[in-house]
């Protein structure tokens, strides 16, 4: 099909764009009542289906691990003996500044902080030190390798479909295996509205905590005002930049601008490491990874039935939702620039090379708010409780050069969520125009212009709580399509190692009988050369 007509916009565009219409339309005329709408909902998904959350995220997890491990792992995601298409360093600061940069900038400080005024299920004493180490300890399993599981299952399926099968880059695709040629069909267009609805209440929730966390920034450097109004007017300005830099090719739009992220972000991570309380950060992030590791498996699958206490629901459930509703969105942005990779390699640089920087920046930035909060008493925690994102600038205000970081601080959360945004826009656009990897400016100059609006609708129903309500729900059906997505990409990775196994056991038996049929001929002609010596007969002739 030609990329013009590939490019126009189908009944999957159609579709998405008319049901998150009404969504905003909804929210807009009618925020209380949506926000009274999504709490009975979200009470309704996580009391009879929350334990779900926590199994399937974890079964991502080993299922990325095992698939890495096996024999699959050498299969390249494009040809064979295909070359990666960026340099490594590139390839991982755009999967980490798509993933979950915003995230960590927001929550880097506000998760230890409100786990040390208020620790998991009640299990020690707030602002303890026992609650400080179950702070981080819980910290680092909220950003570690479950996350970005949730990433790699789909960044592997469609990676797979588009390079080592080359088909269109459709969330659709990765079930064809499965499905045969019924995803051209009702269900394929029903799977990849799935895809975009989910992926753009998973954008609009970042760039709305990014909203949130900017705002409290200009608050601490320049006395402005913290609420919905100045908030819409910063995701205006936003909007400006990204819409504008979403029009740039790939290459030249967000490779630069995540890059420019790492950049400022190792400025900032290096000068508050140095300049915070070194050795106390290094002790902080040693104690976070032991106690991680021992204790993994019971935070995976743990939950309250014997209590009232909604702590899970609150947090854990909630990280998985958003990880969950972004995956389509991060994983097929990881599949675009993955290509030329092993799966081995893959598996690694997504879920393994993110989490060690995560475990780096949340013991950095949340060791050095828990030591002032605690031996030099700073009301970090106070600050957290009042308003959860000012807990990173009243931190700041303890080291050196306050204005200057705090200012290369709103820029870094400034950059991450154009970045964010912008990647969104380029997928979407994949998504609703068959899947091409250059999609046509409109798409994505629409599909920016929609995830703007359903984020300004979540902050004025509710802020913070309407975005982390909107994400558990928004994730609760594209979990169930993962799951089957795994599946549909271990039987097409099984039928690929056992056409691999046949060609290989062909070409043996070939080799085999070319051998014998050497071995014969050589037989032969040693026999003729044996003959033709034999003494006398020459004589006779």
């Amino acid at each position: 099909m030609e990329p013009a007509r590939r490019n126009r916009p189908g009944w999957v565009f159609f579709i998405s764009l008319a049901l998150l219409g009404v969504f905003v339309a909804y929210g807009a005329t009618r925020p209380d009542e949506l926000a009274l709408v999504a709490d009975h909902a979200l009470a309704f998904t996580t009391q009879h289906f929350g334990w779900l959350y926590l199994f399937a995220t974890t079964g991502f997890l080993v299922f990325c691990v095992a698939i890495g491990a096996s024999n699959f792992g050498h299969i390249r995601l494009g040809a064979d003996g295909e070359a990666p298409e960026f340099s490594y360093p590139a390839w991982l600061g755009m999967i980490f500044s798509a993933g979950m940069g915003v995230g960590l900038v927001f929550w880097a400080i506000a998760e230890p902080m409100s786990h040390f005024m208020a620790p998991p299920y009640g299990e020690a004493e707030p602002s303890s030190p026992q609650a400080a180490r179950m702070a981080m300890q819980y910290s680092l399993f909220h950003w570690g390798f479950h996350q970005w599981a949730n990433f790699a299952v789909v960044g592997l399926a469609i990676a797979y479909v588009r390079f080592r099968q080359q088909r269109p880059g459709l969330i659709s695709e990765a079930f064809r295996h499965t499905l045969g040629d019924r995803v051209d069909g009702p269900i394929g267009k029903g799977i990849n509205v799935l895809a975009v609805v989910s992926t753009i209440f998973g954008v609009a929730t970042t760039m709305g905590l990014g909203v949130i966390q900017i705002n409290s920034g200009l608050g601490a450097v320049a006395g402005v005002g913290f609420g919905v109004e100045q908030q819409l007017a910063i995701l205006g300005g936003i909007t400006i930049v990204f819409l504008l830099c979403s029009l740039a090719p790939l290459e030249s739009g967000i490779r630069y601008v995540s890059d420019a992220n790492m950049l400022l972000a190792g400025v900032l991570l290096l000068f508050v490491f140095f300049f915070g309380p070194t050795d106390f950060i290094t002790a902080v992030m040693t104690n976070a990874i032991g106690d991680y590791f021992s204790n993994v498996i019971g935070m995976s699958l743990v939950m309250a039935p014997y209590t009232e206490d909604d702590w899970v629901e609150r947090w854990t459930i909630f990280y998985w939702a958003w990880g969950l509703s972004w995956a389509p969105f991060v994983g097929s942005f990881i599949a675009r620039i993955s290509r030329g990779r092993t799966i081995r390699e893959f598996v690694i640089g997504v879920i393994g090379m993110p989490v060690l920087l995560s475990v780096l920046w949340f013991a950095t930035f949340g060791g050095t708010a828990l030591f002032y909060e605690l031996f030099e008493n700073v009301p970090v925690g106070e600050a957290v409780s009042a308003e959860m994102s000012s807990g990173l600038f009243v931190t700041l205000e303890q080291l050196p050069f306050t204005a200057v970081t705090s200012l290369l601080m709103l820029a870094l959360i400034s950059l991450f969520v154009v970045t964010s945004a912008n990647s969104a826009t380029f997928v979407l656009g994949m998504f609703t125009t068959q899947g091409v990897l250059e999609p046509a400016r409109w798409a994505r100059l629409s599909w920016g212009v929609v995830q703007v609006m359903v984020a300004a609708v979540l902050l004025l129903s509710g802020g913070l709580v309407a975005l982390q309500t909107i994400s558990i729900l928004a994730a609760f059906p594209f979990m169930l399509l993962m799951v089957f997505m795994a599946i549909a990409l271990l039987r097409s990775l099984q039928n690929e190692h056992r056409q691999i196994e046949l060609h290989q056991a062909i070409t043996h038996e070939r080799l085999m009988r070319l051998l014998e049929e050497h071995d014969h001929l050589g037989e032969g002609d040693s026999r003729q050369r044996h003959d033709s010596s034999k003494p006398g007969e020459n004589d006779g002739r």
